[in-house]
């Protein structure tokens, strides 16, 4: 359909190729989407399962933690559990569109391993201070 364009460019494979990068994504997205990752806080007290694209679907808390007197460290607890599932969501959301974000910056001219630079999220079971001392387990 178009001819080749300066130096070789071959306009009609680029937008082919661009097609199957597109189609590629979308399939990951929705993998992402239907994936459930669950997190943890408490020494596994309490439970967050969240979607790959970050939906909270499910939040347990065994009834041990549930003290009225101390509402403040379950609400800690429910906190670094769902944080923690997010971060394990980026981190599959990472794994899984990384090789297609590549393939664009390729085409889009970026340079290789630009997103690489970027600090990733949190490791599981860390979280940022929230003003408090660590909790047991968590």
């Amino acid at each position: 359909m178009f001819p080749p364009g300066p130096e070789g460019l071959d306009v009609q494979q680029l937008l082919q190729q661009a097609q199957r990068m597109q189609e590629q994504l979308m399939s990951a997205q929705q993998n992402l989407a239907e994936t459930e990752i669950t997190g943890t806080a408490g020494g596994g007290l309490v439970t967050a399962t969240v979607t790959g694209a970050g939906e909270l679907v499910s939040l347990d808390i065994a009834p041990s933690v549930v003290d009225p007197t101390d509402v403040e460290t379950l609400c800690d607890l429910v906190v670094a559990a769902v944080r923690d599932a997010h971060a394990q969501a980026q981190r599959l959301a990472a794994d899984q569109m990384g090789p297609l974000g590549q393939g664009l910056g390729g085409l889009l001219g970026a340079e290789p391993g630009a997103a690489e630079d970027q600090e990733g999220p949190p490791e599981p079971g860390s979280s940022p201070s929230l003003g408090r001392p660590p909790l047991p387990g968590a």
